[in-house]
């Protein structure tokens, strides 16, 4: 069964069909059209998502090194991956289904175009031979009744007594020519109906038939081609699957390789100031005068500040509160006198009469004086061993950065002098000389600093046991040193290295310090300027409060 043998006679119907057909095709491209757009957008989203969660900085790119910060970190990146796979499926609809099946609608619309034409055209053709054959059928029709009338009037007039002979002769003659001429007339319409026949038969059984069965193929095609398209639409985004699937599983593995005391650990690694822990407090016996502590405990603090780290914003000890007792009397003990002759001796009334009036004044200077920092060389040296290690490392990861850059840049150059050398058209080799010599030289001295770095760094490993024997023997040695001062000693010191701020500034976002040596700051917050930045990044500012210490220059404006 096709269409031209049981369809012969339904062209309106089959026009109607295959332009369903055709709006279906175009429906569906505009249905993808939209999947893509959508899969393009959530794709966008995903990607911002990543984006914004993504830690930046040197702080964020330090807690990197705890495997859970670590963990969210390839998460994102997996997601990133993910909304990358998402792309690719509307990328792939857009070209495999949208711009395909396009194509295709055009190509099939010019056809059914075509094959429409096509019967129109032989419609017209049969429709012209049937005009033609009843314009001659008319004329038939015409001469043959003026033929009946000639051959009539002929014989009423031979049958005419008063007719001559010519007349009779003229009435037959005229009788003869028109017969004849309906005999032409009927001989042609003869001919134009067989003719007009044998063109309706080819019409009917041939070129429509052929017309139609093309339309049906054409059709046909159509359809097979949809659906390879609504195929297709399923197929593009089983071949991401397995990659989505790993992404997915890369998520998961994140999460499993997790390891809670292994980060704590590294917490305490980063962390820990490599001192001891202060000793007993010893008991003073003044019933043998006056023995110096040797702890520095924070509840009998030394004389003497020993400072574990630069830049503390919090150890901070406050003067005693009291003095030495009055010599006591002969065969006395310290602890049966009464508390109220121990107060009124005339030294604890003089001690108690200036930390009341005197050391007010002397803590609202405090502000403004400098913390006695320790000279910074290039070597870390003085810095905590702990530390000292971790800065060094943190110079040594920076060089080696550098170094990997210019190593690319100097294979890169030897790559294009290579291709200069190959093709002399392209450029010429002796104009990358200065830069290839700059590289080397850059590439030297990264190396050597590098080497600088390590020596030290191996230097601060092997010596750190010593380094805490000696920073032990400084806070007990020292102390015990100068618990023979005068206690206005002190005093006297918090009036020394008074450092006046050399400008203001005004923190542009809120900065938490968390590492040695620095403070946490707010917005908005007007801060002094101690000490400008000098190259790396970081500076020394004064709070209103007194904490002093290092914040990134970045998060700071500073006044003109």
């Amino acid at each position: 069964m096709d269409w031209g043998t049981d369809l012969w006679d339904q062209c309106d119907i089959i026009d109607k069909h295959t332009l369903s057909g055709l709006d279906l095709v175009d429906r569906y491209i505009k249905f993808v059209k939209e999947r893509t757009e959508i899969e393009q957008g959530y794709a966008k989203q995903l990607r911002s998502l990543s984006k914004k969660y993504a830690k930046r900085g040197s702080k964020e790119e330090q807690d990197c090194k705890f495997s859970n910060h670590a963990s969210f970190q390839e998460i994102l990146n997996e997601l990133n991956d993910y909304a990358g796979q998402r792309e690719l499926i509307a990328e792939n609809m857009m070209t495999g289904i949208c711009v395909e099946l396009t194509k295709y609608l055009q190509d099939i619309k010019s056809e059914r175009k075509t094959h429409l034409a096509d019967a129109k055209k032989a419609q017209q053709n049969l429709e012209g031979s049937f005009k033609h054959l009843e314009s001659t059928k008319k004329r038939f029709a015409k001469e043959w009744v003026e033929a009946d009338k000639a051959t009539q009037q002929a014989d009423k007039t031979e049958n005419d007594l008063n007719a001559t002979k010519l007349d009779v002769e003229k009435a037959k003659q005229h009788a003869h020519a028109r017969t004849h001429t309906a005999e032409e007339c009927r001989n042609d319409y003869a001919a134009e109906l067989q003719k007009y026949n044998k063109e309706q038969n080819n019409f009917y059984y041939t070129d429509i038939p052929q017309i139609f069965n093309k339309m049906q193929d054409m059709d046909e095609r159509r359809i097979r081609r949809l659906a390879e398209g609504y195929c297709q639409f399923s197929d593009i985004e089983k071949k991401v699957l397995p990659i989505i699937s790993k992404c997915l599983e890369g998520i998961s593995s994140a999460g499993v390789k997790i390891q809670e005391k292994q980060d704590s650990l590294l917490f305490i690694e980063q962390h820990k100031s490599g001192f001891e822990r202060p000793g007993d407090v010893e008991f003073e016996d003044y019933t043998q005068g006056i023995k110096p502590a040797t702890s520095d405990s924070s509840l009998n603090p030394p004389k003497v500040r020993t400072k574990l780290w630069p830049f503390s914003k919090k150890h901070k000890f406050a003067p005693p509160s009291f003095s030495p007792p009055s010599p006591l009397p002969p065969g006395s003990h310290p602890l049966s006198l009464p508390l109220s002759k121990l107060q009124r001796s005339p030294l604890s009334l003089c001690v108690r009469e200036f930390n009341r009036s005197v050391k007010p004044r002397i803590s609202t200077l405090k502000i403004f004086r400098r913390p006695r920092l320790p000279t910074a060389t290039e070597d870390f040296s003085h810095l905590p061993p702990e530390q000292r290690k971790k800065r060094l490392q943190a110079k040594i990861d920076e060089i080696a950065k550098e170094l990997q850059k210019a190593q690319d840049q100097s294979e890169a150059l030897d790559k294009m002098k290579g291709v200069y050398e190959q093709n002399p058209q392209m450029g010429d080799p002796s104009s990358l000389e200065p830069q290839i010599t700059e590289t080397a030289q850059n590439l030297g001295r990264l190396k050597g600093e590098i080497a600088k770095y390590e020596s030290w760094l191996s230097e601060a490993v092997g010596g750190e046991e010593s380094s805490n024997t000696i920073n032990n023997n400084i806070q007990h040695g020292v102390v015990a040193a100068d618990q023979t001062h005068n206690i206005y000693t002190e005093f006297d010191d918090e009036f020394d290295d008074i450092e006046a701020p050399i400008g203001q500034c005004a923190a542009l976002y809120t900065f938490e310090g968390n590492s040695e040596g620095t403070i946490s700051i707010t917005e908005g917050e007007m801060l002094n300027v101690m000490e400008e930045d000098k190259g790396d990044g970081w500076m020394r500012v004064l709070r209103a409060s007194g904490e002093e210490g290092y914040i990134p220059s970045s998060y700071v404006k500073v006044n003109p």
